[in-house]
């Protein structure tokens, strides 16, 4: 199972870092390819939340995929995975994971972004190009945090 992760140390409180990270409505502001945000279901501590990230393509058209929060704890992390199960992804895709890790450092924090894809069947020979793939969405989405909070 490939993990892809890029860390950056952000200049800006803990705090702030996971307000940003943790709430699906700001996805927009520093998530790649993201238009916008639907169906948001907070739940009290964001686990088991749920939302549809509408990822825009290079054509310029909109792409629904729905996600859920699989484990969150205030100012250390939150992960979620895609629901693949009866999408188009569910071809190629076993499984999509991304994990947000942050740690103070002083008045700064630690961003640490992990991205986890398991291929299904003949999909898994272009591996070595997701994992290249997802390393530069990892960076820009450092990038948009960095943006967002300084």
């Amino acid at each position: 199972m490939p993990r892809v992760t890029r860390r950056r140390t952000i200049e800006a409180p803990v705090g702030e870092v996971w307000k940003l990270v943790s709430d699906p409505h700001s996805l927009p502001r520093w998530w790649p390819r993201t238009s916008r945000v639907e169906n948001v279901e907070r739940k009290s501590g964001g686990r088991r939340s749920q939302w549809t990230k509408v990822l825009e393509t290079a054509e310029g058209r909109g792409v629904r995929a729905d996600y859920r929060c699989l484990s969150s704890a205030q100012n250390e992390r939150f992960v979620w995975e895609q629901q693949l199960e009866g999408t188009p992804f569910a071809r190629h895709l076993r499984r999509s994971e991304v994990a947000v890790g942050m740690r103070a450092q002083g008045e700064a924090t630690e961003v640490s972004l992990s991205s986890v894809q398991t291929m299904k069947g003949m999909s898994r020979l272009g591996s070595p190009l997701l994992r290249r793939g997802q390393g530069a969405i990892l960076d820009e989405a450092l990038d948009g945090i960095e943006r967002a909070l300084t």
